[in-house]
């Protein structure tokens, strides 16, 4: 397919093919050339890096471009890497605001697969005064150079590996032992280098050019789960550059590792206990009539996974992947139906369905190939927060999270090993750790929290609006994340912010 060059209007600040235009807003010293760089806007299709952004991407009403960087923008002079745009551009005339750039969190996702997927159902209030951007974070998806771990092959075989049995010296040793060649792939196959720059710290960075290189005074954003991380990083280091933020799916900002553990298992019990509550009434539960034996029921279909797979079709269902899948319909009501399904053919043998439920959370594509958003997800954790690499600190925490997590048939049996995991063998520093930010002239943003949220648990929502002396939207639902879904009530808030900055009252509720 041709590429073809969007620059027929021009907007003040607005870069244009062949020429640079002057930067929007301040500009770091240093950093001028990367403000006021020319973004050439071509059709999306070169840009597909699997089955799924290949279909999103075939779409003549987007446009997609690469934007440079610094590498490590300690070094602007040094090497440059490439992170990868996506627009839907639709507004037009006095009405519009800017951009609205958009993260789907992870970390690792796509968050021009996320924009292409949210173009799909772009509709005014917003269509008419925001164009829709998004990008893919350095390392993720599209951005060159991506992070790269493990091979398709390599991603496959680990899946079958059935879990470590005991929390004695021999788990310790055999967690470890592949943790350490977990990290040494890493560093073949993308570099020191890569990984020392990959974290939130430089994120924020590359998306305040962004900001500049879109023509924006000010940032418009709007950030799901790990995005909301990206959000506040960017509040705290550019607050007089934040016209708008929409945090949904809040992460705790000085959560630490005990904490966040603890609180995601109780989040997933509780959307569990909901989802066999909400079962047991349907003729067809797979986990019986009893709501009360729900969690014996579903341990019982999980179990016999750990020593013998289940038939799923040309592949074999283990137990990560059942785990794996059930946790991923536990995400959103609107997939409860399908986990019961699901469940239902697992206990005729039938582990199919389950399988593909997995491979959508691991981002495997029909073709057997992977999106790179777990090797993505570990890069930027090891260096977003400090290692733990005390064996006494280790074990307490082990011993914490045994202490402190509920029982479940969900449990990680390998959270309790008091093992040292990838991040205390990488090869760099941590170039972020959790912390109250401090943003003084931050404008007021909106945080939307859902009470029964699995993986972002609804107190780390109040939290943040804490932190960031912004404003809290609770929404009554077991869902992770609200925005932009079937909530008119959250919707129409959110919209009325970004558009014309109302906010709800303190105290507002939706369901």
């Amino acid at each position: 397919m041709l590429a073809l060059t969007a620059c027929s209007t021009v907007v003040q600040g607005t870069p244009v093919a062949g020429g640079a235009a002057k930067p929007v807003g301040p500009v770091p010293p240093g950093l001028e050339k990367f403000y006021t760089q020319p973004v050439n806007w071509e059709a999306c299709a070169k840009y597909a890096t699997d089955e799924t952004s290949s279909t999103l991407y075939d779409d003549d009403a987007l446009r997609c471009a690469r934007l440079r960087v610094p590498l490590d923008y300690a070094k602007p002079d040094g090497r440059e890497i490439t992170i990868g745009l996506l627009r839907k551009k639709t507004a037009t005339g006095a009405g519009r605001i800017g951009s609205l750039v958009v993260n789907p969190g992870g970390p690792g996702q796509s968050g021009m697969q996320s924009a292409a997927q949210l173009a799909e159902e772009w509709d005014d209030p917003l269509a008419g005064r925001f164009d829709l951007v998004g990008f893919d974070p350095r390392g993720v998806g599209s951005s060159e150079p991506a992070v790269k771990c493990l091979t398709d092959k390599d991603k496959d075989a680990e899946r079958l590996e059935p879990p470590v049995a005991g929390t004695g010296p021999e788990a310790v040793a055999a967690i470890e032992k592949e943790n350490k060649e977990y990290v040494d792939k890493c560093v073949a196959n993308t570099g020191a280098e890569v990984l020392a720059n990959i974290g939130t710290r430089d994120v924020v960075k590359d998306m305040d050019v962004l900001r500049s290189v879109l023509g924006d005074q000010k940032l418009n954003y709007l950030g799901f789960s790990y995005g909301t991380r990206i959000g506040t990083a960017y509040a705290e280091t550019f607050p007089g550059n934040v016209r708008a933020m929409v945090l949904d799916g809040a992460v705790d900002p000085n959560e630490d590792r005990v904490a966040g553990a603890i609180g995601q298992a109780n989040g997933f019990k509780k959307a569990f206990d909901a989802f066999a509550a909400a079962c047991v009434l349907e003729p067809d539960c797979a986990l019986g009539a009893d709501a009360a034996q729900a969690e014996a029921k579903l341990d019982a279909m999980l179990e016999p996974l750990k020593t013998k797979p289940a038939n799923g079709g040309d592949r074999l269902l283990s137990y990560s992947d059942a785990v794996t899948a059930v946790l991923q319909c536990l995400y959103s009501e609107q997939l409860w139906d399908t986990l019961n399904k699901s469940l239902a053919d697992l206990v005729k043998g039938d582990g199919q369905v389950l399988i593909q439920l997995a491979d959508l959370y691991l981002g495997r594509g029909e073709d057997g190939k992977y999106a790179n958003i777990h090797d993505a997800f570990t890069a930027v954790q090891c260096v977003d927060d400090p290692p733990v690499k005390d064996r006494a600190v280790v074990e307490d925490q082990a011993r914490r999270i045994r202490e402190g997590l509920p029982k479940s048939a969900l449990d990680d049996d390998e959270a309790f090993v008091a093992a040292l995991d990838e991040c205390a063998f990488w090869p760099v520093p941590n170039t972020s750790q959790p912390h109250d930010p401090k943003v003084p002239g931050l404008p007021k943003v909106m945080v939307i929290s859902s009470t029964g949220d699995p993986a972002t648990p609804y107190e780390s929502g109040v939290k943040l609006a804490k932190a960031l002396s912004g404003v809290l939207l609770t929404v009554e639902a077991n869902s992770h994340t609200a925005f932009l879904g079937e909530s008119d009530c959250v919707n129409d808030a959110g919209a009325a912010y970004l558009t014309d900055l109302k906010l709800p009252a303190e105290g507002t509720k939706c369901s």
